[in-house]
C-alpha cells in the first residue's frame, strides 16, 4: 500500500515556479473548449479593463498555433532577452504580452509542433519570462481540452478560469466539456461570458439575436458556473482588432464586463 501511495505521489504534476524576477499576484485563464467564440477578444478586453483600473496586467498567449493577441494590440516588435530570461513586450497602454508569434520571423509562419512541445512553450512562458510585477496575468488558452489547457491547469497556480461561449446550443455543448474539465481538476470557474449575444440595429437600437435564443443556461445550469456577461457582436471590435487598436475600445463596451471584473478583483 505504501508503494502505491508513493507511485501516486510521483505521478502528481509539478506546480511550476515563475521566474525569480517575476512577482505575479493573480492568474486567470480564459478558455472556451470551442474555437471561434472570441476567447482572445475577451482576454484582450479584460486586460484593457483591468489596466484602465490602474492594475499592472500581463497576457500570456497560450494559443501557440493560433495566436491573435499580438495582432489585436498591434505588436510587431521582438521580445528582448537576457542570459536568464526574456522580457515581455508592452502594448501602447502598458499591458505586458508574451506570444510565440512575437518570436517568429514572420507573423504568418505556421507552428507545426506536437502537443508536448506546445505545452513546453507555455511552461517556458511562465518560468523563463521576466514578467516583473503583475497584479493580473491572463492566460489565453487554445480551444479544446488537450495538452496545453491540461498543462496550464496542472502546472500553473490558477486563481480561476473564465469561460467564453456563444449563444448557440452547439457552442454550449462543447464549452460544457471545458467547464467539466476544470471541475475535474478542481480549478474554480469564475463564470461564463457569452460573446456575440446580440447585435444592435444602427437605425432603431433594437437588439437582434443573430444566433437565436441563448443556450448558455445549459452551461450555467448544469455546471453551476454563473453567466456573468453578455457581449454584443459589434463591428467596431472587428475593426479595432484588425487594425491593432483594441485598446481604443470605449468604456461602454468594457462596462459590460464589470461583473467579471468584480469577481476577479474581489
Amino acid at each position: 500500500m505504501g508503494q502505491q501511495q508513493c507511485a501516486r505521489k510521483k505521478q502528481e504534476p509539478e506546480i511550476l515556479v515563475p521566474h525569480a524576477d517575476s512577482d505575479i499576484k493573480r492568474v486567470y485563464a480564459v478558455m472556451s473548449g470551442k474555437g471561434g467564440v472570441g476567447k482572445s477578444l475577451v482576454t484582450g478586453l479584460l486586460a484593457i479593463a483591468l489596466r484602465r483600473r490602474g492594475y499592472q496586467v500581463g497576457i500570456l498567449d497560450g494559443d501557440i498555433t493560433g495566436p491573435s493577441i499580438p495582432k489585436m494590440f498591434g505588436l510587431d516588435v521582438k521580445p528582448v532577452g537576457m542570459e536568464d530570461g526574456l522580457f515581455p513586450v508592452y502594448t501602447r497602454g502598458g499591458i505586458k504580452v508574451m506570444s510565440l508569434n512575437l518570436l517568429l520571423p514572420h507573423e504568418d509562419d505556421p507552428v507545426i509542433w506536437r502537443g508536448p512541445i506546445l505545452s513546453g512553450a507555455v511552461r517556458q512562458f511562465w518560468t523563463d519570462v521576466i514578467w516583473g510585477r503583475v497584479d493580473f496575468l491572463l492566460i489565453d488558452l487554445p480551444p479544446g481540452t488537450g495538452d496545453v489547457p491540461l498543462t496550464v491547469m496542472q502546472s500553473i497556480p490558477l486563481n480561476g478560469l473564465i469561460v467564453v461561449t456563444l449563444p448557440q446550443d452547439l457552442s454550449a455543448l462543447i464549452v460544457r466539456k471545458a467547464v467539466k474539465m476544470a471541475m475535474a481538476l478542481n480549478k474554480p470557474v469564475v463564470g461564463v461570458v457569452e460573446n456575440m449575444a446580440y447585435a444592435v440595429c444602427p437605425r432603431c437600437g433594437e437588439e437582434v439575436k443573430l444566433f437565436g435564443d441563448s443556450h448558455s443556461q445549459q452551461i450555467t445550469g448544469r455546471t453551476l458556473a454563473p453567466l456573468l456577461a453578455r457581449l454584443p457582436l459589434d463591428p467596431r471590435l472587428a475593426f479595432w482588432s484588425d487594425t491593432g487598436g483594441l485598446e481604443f475600445c470605449d468604456d461602454g463596451l468594457l462596462a459590460k464586463l464589470e461583473p467579471v471584473l468584480e469577481k476577479v478583483c474581489d
